[in-house]
């Protein structure tokens, strides 16, 4: 799946020719999909134990998993489903939402790095660095050459933290604009739903093109051998699940935690044990 989604470094990104209603990679029916997410998720849980007992021998290891895409696109929905399977205490996960004052007087990666997984951790940003990319270029909050900088310190920044042992798998939920629509209106029509909706997302949707020339900018400009781009097709929420479930599979089954080697005697403490009954 890795192969399928990666979209190539350094080349430019026409999303308007990627299907978001698209299923690469997969053949059969939403349920197919649940089964096999299911199945994957128990892998998954069995590597996430290897990968935190790891870091007990000194194993820096660790995965980040991060999820961009306009609104409704699915990413809280995917956090839920990535974790479902895992252990929480090995899991970090954060949201990113419009920075606090403290946030704004520092640099804009500070507030970034503090949420980083931990060695032997598995951490999932819903959205990340990259809105300090997207909403200032189509809102003008910055000059221009301050967001040109800025993904050139991305980019070299990711890069430092593959290099020390960071695995970053990092997702673009790509969603059509009739589907954002029907999801928005869904959610004016439920009442349990309206503290997900703000005046601010119908604000958002009219800027729908910027939206989706930053986000080919970012996509380009932003992936690096290292620390490549996955484009996942999200208007089929089943889907969506069963890709990302994959290419979090995939990532860490080429980790390949491994439980540390036991640094006592086992005989003595089996013998000890043996002399208490």
């Amino acid at each position: 799946m890795r192969d399928l989604l990666r979209l190539p470094p350094g080349e430019p990104v026409d999303l308007a020719a990627h299907d978001p209603s698209a299923t690469p990679g997969f053949i059969g029916d939403k349920g197919r999909a649940a089964t096999e997410a299911e199945e994957m998720g128990e892998e998954a849980a069995e590597l996430q134990e290897r990968l935190h007992a790891a870091r007990t021998g000194g194993d820096r290891s660790r995965l980040l998993l991060v999820l961009q895409g306009m609104d409704t696109s699915g990413k809280g929905g995917t956090v839920k489903h990535v974790i479902s399977h895992l252990n929480p205490a090995g899991c970090r996960i954060r949201g990113f939402k419009a920075p606090t004052e403290e946030e704004r007087s520092r640099h804009y990666l500070w507030r970034i790095g503090q949420a980083l997984p931990m060695a032997g951790e598995i951490g999932v940003f819903d959205r990340s660095h990259y809105e300090d990319v997207l909403v200032p270029r189509v809102r003008n909050l910055v000059p221009a050459e301050v967001v040109e900088r800025r993904y050139t310190e991305i980019r070299w920044w990711e890069e430092s933290l593959v290099a020390d042992g960071l695995t970053l798998v990092k997702v673009f939920l790509h969603i059509s604009p009739e589907k954002q629509r029907e999801r928005l209106l869904k959610r004016l029509d439920r009442p349990d739903k309206h503290w997900k909706f703000t005046p601010d997302d119908i604000t958002d949707r009219a800027l729908w093109p910027d939206y989706q020339r930053a986000y080919e900018v970012a996509l380009e400009r932003c992936s690096s051998v290292a620390a490549p781009w996955y484009l996942v097709p999200a208007d089929r929420k089943w889907y969506r699940n069963w890709a990302v479930g994959r290419l979090l599979l995939e990532h860490l089954r080429e980790m390949d935690p491994r439980y540390p080697e036991a640094d006592f005697d086992l005989d003595d403490a089996r013998a000890r044990l043996g002399a208490d009954a």
